[in-house]
């Protein structure tokens, strides 16, 4: 667990003179006094406590779905490292047979290959015709069928209705089509954004209810700051604020923000939708605009799809790797790309990612001078195979 803290309250202190009050939580922000009212969990006290300046870093809570049964136990969401150790805790001590996943994101996939490591039957209820909604539906299948390939049993278009419960602890999931027996259920629905202290502040919202900020991560009060999971950011694709809780864009956010608050001056540009994950020996990976996301911003574009392999074929442990690529016909631009493959797969995505934050053409990136030798490409690497089959369609 240690490995997984990146700084405690007594590095802070050491090290960077940061007070850091765990235990602690702000119930309430009293702009025009300029102050907020704490409570001490720890110590069952409260108290007042002046600002100059503002951060609001409240992250982000698992979606929790409106049914009957959903404060039986045993049901779990997971956003942070504490709730991560408590169902670990669970499996540990209380050894379930039968674990039960609702929602196929980056968050219910991960639990899933976890899950079966630990032998448990694990069976995943997704509403969605593939899971992982954030890959189109021909890329999601690729998952899915890893999914089923590890052992994990899959509902797809299936929507969950409630849950069964048992002297108060839960024992089956309710989905439109059957009741699933379960031990353990995890919900992995997604997060949204820890956003009403602020808002009951009066401190305005935007996309998706996340925190309205500017490129500084100010909000619209002066000398108030928001970033991370409760923040929204800016789309470099979509051209439109945007909402995604994600580590890598939180840190981000946190260092900018930092940097204003202390008097400099910096700007976040914004986030391309990044993101990897792995389902034991798949790797999936993208960024972008997926087909849905273009057609919703009307854009004319046309998509392409290549099958090749991870490393040279005759070089030991060469594995299968699916790229799909979008771009917007008439200006040739890259929109974004799905990866699913083996090893050696998904940090390929790095290079779409950078092209986006570029605003590269799908011709220009032909030309990119990537590495190769035979234990780590093709002669022509997977992301340029796709690049020369899409543009002949452009």
């Amino acid at each position: 667990m240690k490995k997984l803290i990146e700084r405690t309250p007594e590095t802070f202190r050491e090290k960077q003179n940061i007070d850091a009050h765990v235990h602690h939580e702000v119930i309430e922000v009293d702009l025009p006094g300029r102050r907020v009212h704490i409570e001490d969990m720890q110590n069952n006290r409260s108290r007042w406590e002046a600002f100059d300046r503002l951060l609001i870093a409240t992250g982000s809570s698992p979606i929790l779905p409106p049914v009957s049964g959903a404060d039986a136990k045993g049901i779990y969401g997971l956003s942070t490292l504490e709730s991560g150790l408590k169902v670990r805790r669970v499996v540990d001590e209380t050894s379930p047979r039968r674990a039960v996943i609702i929602g196929g994101g980056y968050i219910g996939l991960e639990m899933a290959e976890a899950l079966i490591l630990r032998k448990l039957e694990v069976s995943l209820v997704e509403r969605a015709p593939q899971v992982m909604n954030t890959l189109d539906p021909d890329m999601g299948k690729l998952v899915s069928d890893a999914l089923m390939n590890v052992g994990v049993t899959l509902y797809r278009e299936e929507s969950l209705e409630g849950f069964e419960a048992k002297n108060g602890r839960v024992s089956g999931v309710v989905t439109d089509k059957r009741t699933l027996p379960a031990d353990l259920v995890i919900l992995g629905m997604g997060v949204k954004p820890n956003s009403n202290l602020a808002e009951q502040a009066g401190i305005p919202l935007g996309f998706k209810n996340s925190i309205k900020v500017d490129q500084r991560m100010q909000t619209d009060v002066e000398g108030v700051w928001a970033a991370g999971d409760c923040a929204q950011c800016y789309h470099l694709v979509r051209k439109q604020p945007f909402y995604i809780a994600l580590g890598t864009v939180a840190n981000k956010m946190g260092r900018i923000a930092g940097l204003n608050i202390g008097g400099e001056t910096a700007e976040f540009p914004g986030v391309v939708g990044t993101a990897v994950s792995k389902i034991c020996d798949v790797e999936v990976a993208r960024s972008g605009l997926m087909e849905k996301e273009a057609r919703e911003l009307e854009l004319d574009y046309t998509a392409q799809t290549i099958e090749t392999s991870t490393r040279a074929g005759y070089y030991p442990d060469s594995g299968p790797i699916t790229v799909k690529m979008l771009g917007e016909k008439g200006t040739g631009r890259l929109l974004g790309a799905q990866i699913v493959g083996k090893e050696g797969a998904a940090k390929r995505i790095d290079v779409i990612a950078t092209a986006l934050h570029a605003g590269m053409a799908v011709d220009e990136m032909i030309h990119l001078d990537l590495s190769y030798a035979p234990p780590y490409a093709p002669v022509w690497d997977p992301i340029l195979i796709a690049a020369r089959v899409l543009v002949k369609k452009l």
